[in-house]
């Protein structure tokens, strides 16, 4: 794994769901960043490349289905992990969620131990994505080098 923080992008239009989700992250080794709403998400992930977003459903301007959706079809960012964080814990909420490409799904109100579990599992899981890909590549280069 590499020696740089890990990067969490909160999106929450809830001030106190955004402290609160900071709070819980708090103990562990990340660099976060806020986005309030649909369309600030997709801007932020452009700026700030994160590796996991904790994504509220119901934000403005783009619900967290849409901006899930959109990640999740552009090749750049369809790695980013996403945990879907809300309030909706209907069936077809979480169809809706998994249809749109989510990695995972939390209920509002979130439990910290829990929260905390799933994002050093969504981080590991991403770097031993990312570090797959690597190894790919490499040996990509090594077969296309003889």
């Amino acid at each position: 794994m590499s020696d740089t923080k890990h990067r969490v992008l909160i999106a929450d239009d809830n001030d106190a769901n955004v402290e609160l989700l900071e709070a819980y992250l708090a103990g562990l080794d990340v660099e976060t960043a806020i986005a309030v709403d649909g369309q600030d998400t997709l801007d932020k992930v452009a700026s700030f490349e994160p590796d996991l977003i904790l994504l509220d459903i119901m934000m403005p301007k783009l619900s967290g289905f849409e901006v899930c959706q959109r990640l999740k079809a552009e090749p750049a960012t369809s790695g980013i992990m996403i945990l879907m964080v809300t309030a909706l814990n209907e069936l077809g909420d979480i169809e809706r969620a998994v249809e749109a490409g989510t990695d995972d799904f939390l209920s509002k109100p979130v439990n910290k131990l829990e929260l905390v579990k799933r994002v050093e599992l969504m981080l590991k899981h991403r770097s031993m994505s990312d570090e797959l890909e690597r190894l790919r590549r490499y040996i990509e280069e090594m077969e296309e080098a003889r």
